[in-house]
């Protein structure tokens, strides 16, 4: 890997986020709106109630790029857009 990054830094710029960086982490948005989606939903019984809300949602949060789009918007993580 630092091999090839040497061989591309013209066209790519490598940021290192500190070891433990949630707001800096786009993936902890998208968490932060699934656990969202699931507090909306009626309360899971059991684990295959919580697995199929949990993929509905992430599904339904797939079909909007545009919201997908504006994790990448924030002033934290607009360093990965």
């Amino acid at each position: 890997m630092k091999k090839w990054l040497a061989d591309n830094e013209d066209k790519i710029t490598v940021f290192y986020p500190p070891s433990y960086s949630p707001g800096l982490n786009p993936d902890e948005l998208l968490n932060s709106d699934l656990k969202q989606c699931l507090i909306k939903a009626a309360p899971a019984r059991d684990n295959l109630t919580l697995s199929r809300t949990a993929i509905s949602a992430l599904r339904s949060i797939q079909k909007q790029p545009e919201r997908v789009e504006n994790y990448f918007g924030q002033k934290d993580v607009a360093y990965a857009a």
